[in-house]
């Protein structure tokens, strides 16, 4: 009997690098051109906030879309020609409204991207019921490493020539996430309809899954006061783009390391003990943004706390949702995790913490992350406690 030939990782990869290119782009630089369009603080936590709205329902309508048409692959390359002219859009755009639509709009049809590509890499990853989370670092290794490139060299760009080139350096990602989706191979649950798939409704009911779910909500609830105002914070510091870039560089980095070289100590620890660590490296992580922004190296600790805090956090998540949401529920459990997870708190995170900005000043919005890292260290107590003992 000839053994099953090897999934074409490469083309994951590069699906994975150019996707994290063009956020490596968009969410470091987006905030600082809003402000050269002369938005307010308030103004731009809420259109930034409008990604995380965009989560709420859009991921889990293409991870359904994906689960009853077995056509993850498809839908991935058509979300990746529509991302194109939604980008477009942004070159054109000076007004608030019209940037605002361009953008929900961009984080619309992008939804599908990240659940789908995942569920059909975790179709040919599964191994008896889990993941094999050596291959699936080396794979996912590539989005940070497209992060790195783009996050560095867009700071360099965008100090030389002007900001203003933004949003044609953003189009130009998202066209060549376009051409390395269309290089996508269907993955082997893609060719059979699952027009019978079992409601989600079941396992969410779960309480090891719902307070899982709560412990992400949580988790991501405080990073989203990196992804917003961290580099307006680092600019109301008086730190320069290059600065801005290279800091964000630095977590990315450990981040690749993390992925690269996961297979080796990832399975030292139980999935839910990595949620543990990074919600309790989160509360350290930052405490010391908000109470030494102002020293470089205190931020450089803080940003190297990134290969626990999201790296182990999302292999962990990863894990934990290929063993709850198996086979037909792959593409929606996938989508939960972007919905219950960075959609509702990036809504929470933009909106609450530009009113915090702007009343009470960028510190404050990292003393919030604190309190909210401390409240998914709890959720994860909780979760695990209700995790069945392995059989």
């Amino acid at each position: 009997m000839n053994p099953a030939p090897s999934p074409p990782f490469a083309a994951f990869a590069a699906v994975w690098f150019m996707y994290f290119a063009a956020i490596g782009m968009f969410n470091p630089y987006a905030p600082l051109w809003f402000k050269e369009l002369g938005f307010s603080t308030l103004a731009i936590g809420a259109i930034a906030s409008l990604q995380s709205w965009t989560r709420i329902l859009s991921p889990y309508a293409w991870g359904w879309l994906g689960d009853r048409s077995g056509q993850r692959v498809v839908i991935v390359r058509v979300a990746a020609l529509l991302c194109v002219a939604a980008a477009s859009g942004l070159i054109f755009a000076r007004e608030y409204a019209w940037v605002a639509f361009f953008t929900a709009l961009l984080f619309l049809v992008n939804g599908a991207i990240v659940p789908l590509s995942e569920a059909t890499l975790a179709a040919h990853l599964n191994r008896g019921g889990e993941m094999d989370t050596a291959r699936y670092g080396r794979v996912r290794v590539w989005g940070s490493i497209g992060f790195i490139v783009t996050v560095v060299a867009a700071g360099g760009v965008l100090q030389a020539v002007g900001i203003d080139l933004f949003p044609l350096l953003v189009t130009g990602m998202f066209g060549l996430l376009l051409v390395a989706a269309l290089r996508l191979p269907a993955a082997r649950e893609d060719v059979t309809r699952h027009a019978d798939a079992p409601a989600v409704t079941t396992v969410l009911r779960r309480p090891e899954v719902a307070w899982f779910f709560a412990s992400i909500f949580f988790t991501v609830l405080a990073h989203t006061s990196l992804y917003a105002f961290f580099s307006l914070y680092l600019d109301s510091l008086g730190y320069a783009k290059g600065t801005v870039g290279l800091l964000w560089a630095v977590s990315v980095a450990v981040e690749i390391v993390f992925f690269w070289f996961q297979g080796r100590w990832f399975g030292s620890l139980a999935p839910h003990r990595w949620l543990a660590w990074a919600a309790g490296l989160s509360v350290l992580r930052f405490a010391v943004v908000a109470w030494a922004g102002g020293h470089v190296g205190w931020l450089v600790f803080a940003q190297l706390l990134h290969a626990v805090t999201f790296a182990g956090h999302h292999a962990a998540c990863i894990v934990l949702i290929n063993r709850y949401f198996a086979g037909p529920l792959r593409g929606r459990g996938q989508a939960l995790y972007s919905v219950l997870g960075y959609g509702l708190s990036g809504v929470l995170g933009g909106v609450g913490g530009g009113w915090l900005s702007s009343s009470l000043g960028f510190h404050a919005v990292f003393w919030a992350a604190v309190l909210a890292s401390l409240a998914a260290l709890g959720c994860v107590r909780v979760a695990e406690r209700h995790e069945p003992a392995p059989r």
